[in-house]
């Protein structure tokens, strides 16, 4: 056995390099637009740049989005919590409707199928699959939109606060 060699201990793990300090440093973060915007920090740093190609209210979604340097693991690939956050986000829009509360999420699988490289042009598609009472499913599927291949696909419960009847 080789006793030069040290073993690494979760300290080493954990340590931040200079290139990743230097990627969060650079981060620009706008101000809030107004006091009553709805959207927060996480929800414009993960979907900013992303367009909405069809939209059809009550049924499905389909948008555009180019994977950021923002958004990137140490690979260079999309990360995969960038990915469950844009399942999340593009699932809530299915079930959303104006003045009425928040939907929250109860359930959300995910099947990590690929990867999507920096600058990779990404289809994002989402349909409703139904409901139940209070609780509706959703549909989120990333494809790579030169190639075709399937990067990941969510199945996404939500549960809505049904109004007062008094």
């Amino acid at each position: 056995m080789d006793t030069t060699t040290k073993k690494k201990t979760p300290r080493d793990h954990l340590h931040v390099s200079k290139q990743d300090s230097e990627r969060v440093s650079n981060l620009s973060v706008p101000p809030p637009q107004a006091a009553e915007a709805l959207h927060s920090f996480y929800e414009d740093f993960t979907l900013r740049g992303i367009r909405v190609d069809r939209f059809q209210p009550g049924g499905s979604i389909s948008c555009s989005f180019t994977v950021p340097p923002r958004l990137t693991d140490r690979n260079g690939n999309l990360a995969v919590g960038a990915i469950a956050n844009l399942v999340d986000e593009i699932g809530a829009t299915m079930v959303y409707e104006k003045d009425v509360p928040m939907n929250v999420s109860v359930d959300m699988s995910i099947s990590y199928l690929s990867t999507a490289n920096l600058n990779d042009e990404l289809e994002i598609s989402a349909k409703l699959l139904g409901g139940k009472g209070a609780v509706k499913g959703t549909l989120v599927v990333l494809k790579n939109k030169l190639t075709g291949e399937v990067i990941a696909e969510g199945r996404h419960s939500l549960f809505s606060i049904t109004r007062s009847k008094i």
